[in-house]
């Protein structure tokens, strides 16, 4: 996205900022972001005060009160204005998604200290969201013999918009059976018909709140013992992925990638993703650049995931799962928030 909408109730308005920041002044729109008071902050940079001509500034803190808002300002920036925003907005301020009385959904600078609680809130909400739906894929039968697998996409992305409103997706919405299981996520397999005996897996990516899950799960229609093993083996292979993530303050995408490729050799099976995992957050995240490696859990990514982005939020990940048989040409796939919940 070029553009983005972001929320000030504070200095951000004022004319003299805006021409020292952005180099013009904007136009903007009233507007009021809710479930947030307004306390105030001591300002010590010395060019924000500069700026601003005030060393206090308001800085809004999420309410216990539902019915709480602060008033302000939507303003349209580029990305480039985003970034000028990102360094006038000191260290007691970060940047997240969040609702307006409008029904919008724009960036606000939120207090520091309660904004990564709110933050890691909406994400374990979003992926709370996800797992009801995939719950109630299972009770509407939708993955069935003789189903063609984007008929089963097409009906899932429905039902979601049917249970929480009109959905989107961050990505590619997949469901895949039988020998289309061994692709990963960048292949697009001929859409294929499931069969009595197949497995099944899912991969959906839908935004509830501005805020991305990223949901994978794995089905068995038959009784076939080793398809069913495999299927059993996906959440324990993620379980043990992520304590070891846990165990290590210091972990990159590089030696958590091998872990989980050890993990799965060890119970007999192939990993069959290039990754396993990447950023997660707010929508648009951090933009994952196919070039930049470290954005995902993969080889070659060598910076500790406990990380901030560049606007300084705590990086979140998604953990996945893809276990594959070449030998019976079939896989499995899972995948949740890796350090939340």
């Amino acid at each position: 996205m070029s553009d983005h909408l972001i929320f000030s109730y504070g200095t951000l308005r004022l004319p003299q900022v805006q021409r020292a920041r952005f180099g013009r002044e904007l136009e903007g729109r009233a507007d009021a972001l809710l479930g947030f008071r307004l306390e105030t902050v001591k300002i010590t940079d010395a060019s924000v005060v500069a700026d601003s001509g005030s060393d206090e500034h308001p800085v809004a803190v999420p309410s216990d009160d539902p019915g709480d808002s602060v008033e302000g300002m939507v303003f349209t920036l580029t990305a480039q204005d985003l970034a000028a925003a990102d360094a006038y907005e000191v260290d007691d301020y970060l940047r997240v998604r969040a609702d307006l009385r409008s029904g919008e959904k724009a960036w606000a600078y939120v207090d520091a200290a309660t904004a990564e609680e709110f933050r890691a809130r909406r994400l374990l909400n979003a992926q709370a969201n996800a797992i009801t739906l995939f719950d109630e894929i299972v009770k509407r039968d939708l993955i069935a013999p003789g189903r063609r697998e984007r008929e089963i996409s097409d009906d899932i992305r429905d039902l979601a918009n049917e249970m929480f409103g009109t959905t989107r997706h961050w990505h590619k919405r997949i469901v895949r059976s039988g020998p289309n299981t061994l692709f990963p996520y960048q292949e697009n397999p001929p859409d294929r018909a499931v069969e009595a005996d197949d497995i099944v897996f899912c991969d959906f990516g839908p935004i509830f709140e501005e805020f991305e899950a990223d949901l994978g799960r794995t089905y068995v229609l038959g009784d076939d013992p080793v398809k069913r093993r495999l299927a059993d083996d996906l959440p324990v292979i993620f379980e043990a992925g992520r304590k070891f993530f846990a165990d290590d303050p210091g972990m990159t995408g590089d030696r958590l990638f091998a872990e989980v490729d050890r993990l799965s050799r060890e119970r007999g099976w192939t990993f069959g993703g290039a990754i396993a995992g990447h950023l997660v957050g707010e929508f648009p995240h951090e933009k994952i650049d196919a070039a930049d490696i470290e954005s995902y859990v993969a080889p070659g990514s060598f910076t500790p995931m406990r990380r901030k982005d560049k606007a300084g939020r705590i990086a979140h990940w998604i953990l996945e799962i893809h276990l594959v048989d070449t030998e019976r040409d079939f896989g499995g796939f899972y995948e949740q928030l890796l350090d939340l919940g």
